[in-house]
């Protein structure tokens, strides 16, 4: 289930919203309009705020250009992109499955960081060009600030901060995009992608467990060159720190499982005699003959030999329990024609990423119409513990 919204799509990729960007957003404009009250004291709070909304505004369509430049790049490189999401640390490509070769991984993320730094200092040339003040050093900063008026002052920050974004983005810490050309370099070196997403992986926990200990400093009075000190700051560092350890181990587990599922069909982990439904079958026989005597979420709807649909629990929950007996399986299904379907001979790790990206339980395994069997992500995870135990066996 998407927990956010769609914005529609641009070139082709659907750009998706994130509940929790909403909280970001809306920090980022109350504390830019405290910054520019500090910096200017005589604007009125609807120029502050006014400012502050199109600063955050253009801030996300920066980032939104970050995440494109990627998407674009894989797209050259023959890497699919289905979507993009913005959430609270920034945004996010659903790329759709790893690149070919280094090269392409290398290509694909620089191009990221490389955009950030091209935007931030386009807007720090035409902020400079409004006021004057392209030839001002770093540290008159806050005296040139002063003198800005609302679209330089906005336009500087805006500046600065792709600038710091660009920057925060080349730190080695895996999956990072500084991280992920790390990984690009050490694959060309050992040409194994597990074994360079693990090398990777390390860094990218040692530099968020620095990360979370400097965080904790801060917040007990320690200051840090660059990032100060304070409870507020500190705990939001240590919070990003605890992300990016997170998101590094979970990185590599995914290539580890990728690996182990790799070249195996679909037909050896599939469930084949999973029980199937008439799509003229009562709701309260559903329930009755099939969901009470099993622990299965989801049932083929077949007519004679050919699969017409899925029906689950969650279709049934929307049908009132007084409506049980007069309600047919065929009018709560899911048809064929909006299945997400596999071959029997499809790879076992392409299935998984239809699994996750559908967030479904279960697909059809067909050949034709004709269903010949039914693929579980208990199935995989079962698949899964058997060759990690065969591994420590061994």
């Amino acid at each position: 289930m998407r927990s956010g919204f769609s914005l529609g799509r641009l070139f082709g990729i659907e750009v998706n919203i994130d509940w929790s960007w909403l909280f970001i957003f809306v920090l980022v404009i109350w504390n830019l309009s405290s910054v520019f009250g500090q910096f200017h004291p005589n604007w009125q709070a609807a120029l502050r705020w006014s400012t502050a909304l199109v600063a955050a505004l253009l801030f996300f369509g920066s980032v939104l250009a970050h995440e494109f430049a990627h998407s674009l790049t894989a797209r050259l490189q023959g890497v699919p992109v289905r979507s993009i999401t913005l959430f609270l640390f920034g945004g996010v490509s659903n790329i759709q499955r790893q690149p070919e070769s280094p090269r392409a991984e290398f290509l694909i993320t620089i191009v990221g960081p490389i955009t950030s730094l091209a935007l931030g200092l386009v807007f720090l040339v035409i902020a400079g060009l409004l006021s004057g003040t392209v030839s001002a050093s770093l540290g008159q900063a806050t005296g040139i600030i002063a003198q800005l008026s609302p679209l330089a002052t906005l336009l500087f920050w805006l500046g600065s901060v792709n600038l710091l974004l660009g920057a925060f983005n080349m730190i080695p810490g895996f999956p990072l995009d500084g991280g992920r050309i790390l990984r690009s370099i050490l694959w060309a070196i050992t040409d194994n992608l597990r074994k360079a997403t693990r090398w990777a992986s390390y860094v990218g926990q040692a530099i968020a467990w620095l990360m979370i200990i400097g965080g904790i400093a801060m917040a007990f009075g320690i200051s840090i060159p660059f990032f100060g000190t304070g409870l507020i700051n500190g705990l939001w560092l240590a919070f990003i720190g605890w992300f990016l350890n997170s998101a590094s181990s979970q990185s590599y587990q995914q290539i580890v499982i990728q690996d182990i599922l790799e070249g195996v069909p679909v037909n050896r982990m599939m469930r084949t005699n999973a029980p199937t439904v008439n799509p003229d079958a009562s709701v309260q026989s559903l329930i009755h003959d099939y969901v009470m005597g099993s622990d299965d979420h989801a049932f083929p709807v077949l007519e004679g030999d050919r699969l017409v649909g899925m029906v689950t629990l969650e279709d049934v929950r929307g049908v009132p329990r007084d409506r049980w007996e007069q309600t047919h399986v065929r009018a709560i299904m899911t048809p064929d024609e909006n299945l997400v379907t596999v071959s029997p001979g499809e790879d076992a790790s392409d299935a998984l990423r239809m699994l996750m990206q559908r967030d479904v339980r279960q697909l059809p395994v067909v050949e034709g119409t004709q269903l010949i069997g039914l693929l579980r992500r208990s199935d995989i995870i079962r698949w899964l513990q058997l060759q990690s135990d065969a591994s420590l066996s061994g």
